[in-house]
């Protein structure tokens, strides 16, 4: 029995009105709840997502010293590969048991955002790493905006309000390594207790144990996916948008039972971000006297920076 619940997005891009109305309570109820949800008929074909899990494999199998030739320098780790350790959970000092790489927006028709934003890196070794990373961006990417138009619908706003802060957003998409555990782990875990930063989280690679999310009552339930699912759960700049109404739940990956310490984990999560103006002040139809303004008012850049510096990704 999986803990979370499972929805189907082609009910939701169904002609049919009910249907339609049915994804979006059942997306919004479990948002409400626990923050998360599985999620069938994304846009990620099964082909797409096995050359994907190739290339990756592929890459995190070079040699270390090829690796670090694309680990770039002064950019918080925002593009290219992230070593051993490097980044740890707000609040934890240990480095997470992980190395990964990032694949970031590929702008289109907007030369300041292209400015902003760092350059995607090119690995050399491998032809086909880019391409496949790029077309499982832009699959992922389309899936987020139709969930978050769901959740638009939901929070009483017009179906599209979220389209124009995600189109050119900030997303990352992150291919993840948890490599075998070679000695008892001190204090560390593939990766601690966390919330996401981002609006939205769609996570490829939930298909075993591992993944954990914490309920209201602060027990930590596996979610494990079916094959053909995403787990989708919310993040702190939606949660914070509608005034904590839509939750982001803290969770984590677990170190793997000791027997299970020789083998790779791969985890696949896309960070759906807006564009960084975009406004995450509380919804006023998200605030009523039962429900006071929780949060004060900033931009998805700020907060972004802010999580960043706590992260120790970048520095003050």
């Amino acid at each position: 029995m999986k803990n979370i619940p499972s929805v189907d997005l082609s009910d939701f891009l169904s002609d049919d009105p009910e249907r339609k109305q049915k994804f979006v309570n059942e997306i919004g109820k479990a948002y409400e709840d626990i923050g998360f949800v599985a999620l069938k008929g994304h846009f990620l074909s099964d082909d797409l997502v096995e050359n994907l899990y190739s290339e990756i494999r592929k890459f995190f199998a070079l040699p270390v010293k090829t690796k670090r030739k694309y680990e770039i320098e002064g950019i918080g780790g925002q593009r290219g590969y992230v070593s051993f350790g490097k980044e740890s959970a707000k609040g934890k000092k240990e480095g997470d048991l992980k190395e990964f790489w990032h694949f970031g927006q590929y702008v289109e028709n907007d030369p300041k955002l292209e400015a902003e934003y760092p350059a995607n890196v090119t690995v050399e070794e491998l032809p086909e790493f880019n391409t496949v990373g790029k077309e499982t961006y832009k699959m992922l990417e389309k899936t987020g905006v139709y969930v978050l138009r769901a959740l638009a619908l939901f929070l009483g706003l017009d179906e599209h309000y979220f389209d124009s802060y995600a189109k050119n957003g900030n997303s990352i998409l992150r291919p993840i390594h948890y490599p075998p555990i070679t000695s008892e782990p001190k204090d560390a875990v593939r990766a601690a207790a966390h919330g996401d930063i981002n609006l939205i989280t769609l996570l490829m690679g939930a298909q075993g144990k591992g993944l954990q999310v914490q309920n209201h009552k602060g027990e930590w339930l596996d979610a494990i996916a079916e094959p053909d699912e995403l787990v989708i759960n919310v993040g702190d700049m939606l949660s914070r948008h509608s005034n904590n109404r839509l939750k982001s739940t803290i969770h984590r990956v677990v170190n793997p039972p000791r027997e299970k310490w020789g083998t790779s984990r791969y985890s696949i999560p896309f960070f759906m971000h807006p564009i960084s103006e975009m406004p995450l002040n509380c919804l006023e139809n998200c605030i009523d006297e039962e429900h006071p303004k929780l949060y004060d008012d900033i931009t998805a850049g700020e907060f972004l920076n802010e999580r960043l510096v706590e992260l120790g990704l970048i520095k003050k």
